[in-house]
């Protein structure tokens, strides 16, 4: 059943982020207020062109994240992950798990900004993100400095926060200009929303380690 936890899975830790029919778990960046611009329909959490980026209410340290997802064609969004609000924007402070149409956006001709990627820093393989408007589930681990990205049951990548090759790759990266980037070892979800075209998701539920 979408948007239900089995009594197994609450005896482990489980639980919603999203019930199927409100969005209480979830506002806006840097606001308090209820998302604007998102909607449930049909127990699914949808947004239609650019809307302000969801972040949990809650903040999480060691979890692992699990969700279903589909956009558009061409379309592009993000998953964050342990974000701060002390910038601008979410995605200056928490590392990013690519949401991508790798056959019709841009950033699918670069495997660092493919579906699965840790954005900008760390690849993920072709083949494994299903086509534009078909149903894709993710999984994100992270405990301690370790972090793995998982995507319709493959492993894509794992790497190791703070460690020397992570902090090479963001000093090559546009994030060095944040000294904060991935350091927080506490934080809030996020769902990137500002950009164009429709993303769905479902079953979103996290398991705290």
């Amino acid at each position: 059943m979408m948007n239900q936890l089995s009594s197994a899975a609450r005896a482990a830790g489980w639980r919603l982020l999203f019930d199927g029919q409100a969005v209480g778990a979830w506002r806006v960046y840097k606001s308090q207020e209820a998302p604007q611009g998102w909607h449930v329909v049909n127990g699914l959490l949808t947004k239609n062109g650019s809307v302000e980026d969801l972040i949990s209410r809650d903040e999480f340290g060691d979890f692992e994240l699990a969700l279903d997802w589909k956009l558009s064609p061409g379309g592009n969004a993000g998953i964050f992950y342990r974000g701060t609000e002390e910038y601008d924007h979410i995605y200056w402070s928490a590392p990013e798990y690519q949401l991508l149409d790798d056959a019709r956006h841009p950033d699918g001709q670069s495997r660092l900004t493919s579906a699965g990627a840790a954005y900008a820093l760390y690849p993920s393989p072709a083949g494994i993100v299903k086509p534009a408007d078909e149903w894709n589930s993710t999984r994100i681990l992270v405990k301690g400095a370790h972090v793995e990205h998982w995507l319709n049951g493959t492993k894509l990548l794992e790497y190791e926060l703070w460690s020397p090759d992570w902090q090479a790759k963001v000093t090559a990266s546009k994030f060095n200009d944040f000294p904060n980037y991935g350091r927080a070892k506490r934080g809030h979800i996020g769902i990137q929303g500002d950009h164009d075209g429709t993303l769905t998701l479902r079953n979103i539920r996290i398991r705290e380690l």
